[in-house]
C-alpha cells in the first residue's frame, strides 16, 4: 500500500479508537447523543467546508450534494446502531465484531463488484485482520450471555452499515471526485439536520446528556470527523480492499483500552487477537 495512505489510515485508527472509548462511557442517550456529536462536528466543519468550496479548483457539482445525502443516511444508521450496541453489550464485543465484519464485506464487494485486485499478500492481510477480530471477540466468558448475544448482533449490523458507507464513500471521493473535506463537511451538516426531529422529541434527554456528558460529546464530535477525513484522503490514494482492513488497528487499541480503562476481561485473548490483527496490517502494508 502507498506509504502515505497507510500512515493516514493508522493515525485515523488511533483517533477512531479514542472516540469510541469516549462514546462507550455514555450508558444512555441514543439518538440524542448521536445528534449532539454530529452537531458539534457540523459546527466545526461548516466554515472549513465553505472555505474549501471557495478555493476548490473544480466547480461544485450537484452530484456532490447527492453523494453527501447518501453518506449522511448511512452514517446516521451507523451512529444509532453502534450506540444501541454499546448500551446493551460490551465495547470488546460490539467494537471488534463491527470493525471485523465491515472490512470483510468491503473487501468481498471491492473484489467481486468493483473488480479490485489487491494481490495475494493484500488478501492474506485482510484474512488475518478478520481472523484476529474473531479471536478478540469470540469465546469469552460472560456473566450475561444475553448481553454477549446482543453485542454480537449489533456488532454484525453495524459492520454491514460500515461496509455500505465505506464502499459508497470510496466511490464518492474517487469516482465522483468529491473533495474529502467538502464531502464530510456537507455530510456532517446534513446528518445534524436529519436528526433534528429526534432531538426535538427528546429535548429533555438532549439537555441531560449535554449537562452530564459534555466532555464526551465534544471529544466524539471533534475526533470522529478527524478520523474519517483521514480515511477519505487515504481512499483517494489506495484501493478500498486495502484501506478498509488496515483501519482495523483501532481494534487493537480499543480492545486494550477496554481492558485497561473499562476493566473488561479476557486480556490474553485480547492480546493474542491483537497480534494477529497487527500481522495482517503488516501484510497489507507490504502489498
Amino acid at each position: 500500500m502507498n506509504a502515505t495512505a497507510l500512515s493516514l489510515v493508522l493515525v485515523a485508527a488511533v483517533v477512531h479508537a479514542a472516540w469510541n472509548l469516549a462514546a462507550k462511557r455514555i450508558s444512555s442517550g441514543g439518538t440524542q447523543f448521536v445528534w449532539l456529536y454530529y452537531t458539534v462536528g457540523a459546527v466545526v466543519l461548516l466554515p472549513i467546508t465553505v472555505v474549501q468550496l471557495v478555493v476548490e479548483a473544480n466547480r461544485p457539482q450537484w452530484s456532490w450534494l447527492l453523494a453527501a445525502v447518501v453518506t449522511s443516511v448511512l452514517h446516521i444508521a451507523y451512529g444509532i446502531v453502534l450506540q444501541r450496541g454499546y448500551r446493551v453489550g460490551d465495547l470488546s464485543v460490539v467494537y471488534p465484531v463491527a470493525r471485523g465484519t465491515g472490512p470483510l464485506l468491503s473487501v468481498l464487494a471491492a473484489v467481486l463488484v468493483l473488480g479490485e485486485r489487491p494481490g495475494w499478500l493484500g488478501l492474506l492481510g485482510a484474512f488475518l485482520v478478520v481472523a484476529g477480530v474473531l479471536v478478540i471477540s469470540t469465546g469469552r466468558k460472560a456473566d450475561d450471555p444475553q448481553a454477549v448475544k446482543a453485542g454480537i448482533f449489533y456488532g454484525l449490523l453495524t459492520g454491514a452499515v460500515i461496509a455500505g458507507y465505506t464502499l459508497w464513500d470510496a466511490h464518492s471521493v474517487t469516482g465522483l471526485g468529491v473533495p474529502p473535506i467538502v464531502y464530510f463537511g456537507l455530510g456532517s451538516v446534513l446528518q445534524s439536520l436529519m436528526l433534528v426531529p429526534g432531538a426535538l422529541a427528546g429535548r429533555v434527554e438532549v439537555g441531560r446528556v449535554w449537562r452530564e456528558h459534555r466532555r464526551e460529546v465534544l471529544l466524539v464530535g471533534l475526533l470522529s470527523p478527524v478520523a474519517y477525513i483521514l480515511v477519505l484522503f487515504a481512499l483517494t490514494m489506495a484501493p478500498v480492499s486495502l484501506v478498509a482492513p488496515a483501519r482495523e488497528l483501532s481494534i487493537v487499541i480499543g480492545g486494550v483500552a477496554a481492558w485497561l480503562v473499562l476493566g473488561e476481561r479476557d486480556a490474553v485473548r485480547r492480546l493474542a487477537g491483537s497480534v494477529i490483527v497487527l500481522s495482517g496490517i503488516a501484510a497489507i502494508a507490504a502489498a
